[in-house]
């Protein structure tokens, strides 16, 4: 229900559609793959979309403008390139390397009209998150500064060292409380280095309603309508996700700690 296996299929791959188990309304993900030369042209109905650059060699055009090249060698050796589409575009992207050509294509429910722009590495802003071994590197890539630029979708990317813990300590954005939580869903997908590790995944309420957890592995995504959502990586792997939101109220990132565990926070750890 929350967990979606990857796989090596070529071409467009609608890895979490719009109408999906876990009851995700506002955002979906797909994970386009092309070989050499290949061409792939969509169109988004009601959605805008974030596309982010995963590795390969790519040229975008999206509503009569021309976007790239871009490069990036993989998601753990340079920052992320991505496109943003606006709802209702037309939009063609052309894999222009040697290699194979992996984007994702973030996508959330939208009603405005915004311009498609493109997001240079050198336009992601980084930082360190956490203490001791839930420091965790986070890369905003549509997020505070694409305010105005956008209407309700927020995409960035996690790295955990290994053995580290990320979205920790426990959060969670299902409530509207102003000040206090956002009310956000979320998707995850994740990749590995080296490709062959795993992380563990959980997800749970307050009440104990929901509580699973899950490993997940190079090419997953993990679906998060609620609750609370840490995921730590294996011992010796690096584990990368990218993570998109989008919800129905406002664009807004207030994560709201388990109270049980906000202690961590608090304390020092040098």
């Amino acid at each position: 229900m929350y967990l979606v296996k990857g796989n090596d299929n070529v071409g467009y791959v609608d890895l979490v559609p719009a109408e999906n188990d876990a009851g995700l309304k506002w955002i979906s993900l797909g994970l386009l793959r092309l070989q050499a030369g290949d061409v792939y042209r969509g169109k988004l109905e009601g959605r805008e979309a974030v596309l982010v650059l995963l590795r390969g060699m790519c040229e975008v055009q999206a509503a009569g403008q021309a976007f790239g090249p871009y490069t990036r060698h993989n998601v753990f050796s340079e920052r992320a390139t991505a496109v943003y589409v606006l709802i209702g575009g037309d939009y063609a992207v052309t894999n222009v390397g040697e290699g194979v050509l992996e984007v994702a294509i973030c996508q959330a429910v939208a009603d405005e009209t915004h311009e498609p722009f493109a997001v240079l590495p050198e336009d992601v802003e980084t930082k360190s998150v956490g203490e001791a071994n839930f420091r965790r590197d986070v890369h905003d890539i549509v997020v505070k500064r694409a305010e105005g630029k956008v209407h309700r979708i927020i995409v960035g990317e996690t790295f955990n060292p290994p053995g580290n813990w990320s979205s920790y300590p426990p959060h969670k954005h299902d409530e509207y409380i102003p000040g206090v939580e956002a009310c956000m869903e979320e998707i995850y997908y994740y990749q590995c280095d080296p490709q062959n590790g795993f992380g563990m995944q959980s997800i749970y309420t307050g009440d104990g309603a929901m509580d699973e957890t899950f490993r997940v592995q190079h090419g997953d995504a993990f679906l998060i309508p609620r609750g609370y959502h840490p995921v730590c990586a294996a011992g010796g792997y690096q584990l990368y996700y990218l993570w998109l939101m989008a919800g129905p109220i406002d664009r807004t990132m207030i994560p709201h700690d388990d109270p049980n565990h906000t202690w961590v926070r608090e304390r020092s750890w040098s």
